[in-house]
């Protein structure tokens, strides 16, 4: 593995420096309604997952891939380790997980900005363990099949310094309305860490397209607006459109995920309206052409507002060219007192791919990371 270290994000020249840095103290935390939320169990037989010793090596050896049911409760979900099932030829050929909306959308609702004019997504420099250490991919299979979205390692207030969580987006763990959760869903931090071309993937060792390992979520937790009307196209749900993860080694040396990349990002909730901030970026691996998924990029700018409903939250909106597989990806931005943290995710973004939105992380957002950080806190 290489080597824990201090991370930096290299930002445009007219902004200052995103200094992301491994920290032991977490964001305020503040009392939040933890009721906006749907969570992930393990284990239901209703659904045809494993309840017994012999359903989970059924499971293991293949029996995740009957999709007749799908599992649509919290007590339903289930996402055991299967072992060497994300290799990297497997990882190098999943699908983007695109959430797209008309081209025109957002220009008529009154509250919108004008759309930004599109910014190419710029490479981030290798290693990315020492430039975005906090940043992965998330991959997941679907009845469709494989697919990717990315991540972001974010600080657990109930372990400082040695977090399990992960950020992305709600649409990568849970189909929304027309489905239920998705399977095998792992994430792993500074893939293909040198940027190898896709040419070179699925031969490549595991230690240079995983160097930190593969990390299987045993928990995850979204929003219930987003489990009751989210959908792949059209925007719907995306003002919800977020979710946790609490993750596991797939082979454990002992130490958290913060203590393994060390870094983790505070998650900055009910932060200030888009005309407060002066730079923002959004970080992620986007999978669809023109980009195939492989090497990381960033988008930094001033962003913008974007409204789907007048009766929803106002999201996020920045210029960017990053295609589907950036979902999930964090959005990072400094506090006031000078530290970066995550203020969103990438969501949705038109067919044209010339922008990217994403929700503002209000008190729905705040008790979902509250209730996944309280279920682990004593583990």
């Amino acid at each position: 593995m290489p080597p824990i270290r201090r991370s930096g994000l290299a930002a445009a020249a007219v902004t200052a420096v995103l200094a992301l840095s491994a920290t032991a103290c977490g964001p305020n935390d503040p009392t939040a309604d933890s009721k906006p939320s749907a969570t992930a169990a393990q284990g239901s037989q209703s659904t045809g997952a494993p309840g017994s010793l012999h359903d989970l090596q059924k499971w293991k050896q293949g029996d995740w891939k009957k999709w007749d049911h799908w599992a649509h409760q919290a007590a339903e979900f289930i996402n055991p380790v299967i072992k060497d099932l994300w290799k990297p030829s497997r990882m190098s050929q999943a699908k983007d997980s695109p959430n797209q909306v008309p081209t025109s959308i957002g220009q008529d609702q009154g509250v919108s900005d004008p759309a930004p004019a599109p910014k190419t997504a710029e490479s981030v420099q290798t290693p990315y363990h020492n430039n975005a250490a906090p940043v992965g991919k998330v991959f997941f299979d679907t009845p469709q099949g494989s697919f990717v979205c990315s991540g972001t390692v974010v600080e657990d207030p109930a372990h400082p310094g040695k977090s399990n969580l992960v950020w992305t987006a709600g649409h990568c763990v849970h189909a929304g309305a027309k489905g239920g959760w998705y399977r095998n869903i792992a994430f792993v931090p500074s893939y293909n860490d040198q940027a190898l071309p896709a040419s070179q993937i699925s031969g490549a060792p595991q230690s240079e397209v995983a160097p930190y390992g593969v990390w299987w979520a045993d928990w995850a937790q979204t929003s219930s607006q987003w489990i009751s009307t989210g959908s792949e196209t059209g925007g719907y749900g995306s003002p919800y459109d977020f979710s946790i993860l609490h993750v596991k080694p797939e082979n454990s040396s002992g130490k958290s995920l913060q203590e393994t990349v060390g870094a983790a990002l505070p998650v900055w909730f009910n932060a200030p309206a888009v005309n407060q901030f002066t730079s923002v970026g959004a970080w992620g691996y986007p999978a669809a052409p023109p980009y195939d998924g492989q090497k990381m990029f960033d988008c930094i700018g001033k962003p913008g507002r974007l409204s789907l409903d007048p009766g929803m939250p106002t999201e996020y909106r920045l210029g960017c060219t990053m295609t589907g597989g950036s979902s999930g990806g964090g959005w990072f931005a400094k506090m006031p007192n000078g530290k970066v943290a995550l203020v969103s995710n990438t969501s949705i973004g038109p067919a044209d791919n010339t922008w990217l939105a994403g929700p503002h992380l209000g008190p729905e957002a705040q008790g979902v990371y509250q209730s996944i950080s309280q279920k682990f806190a004593n583990q």
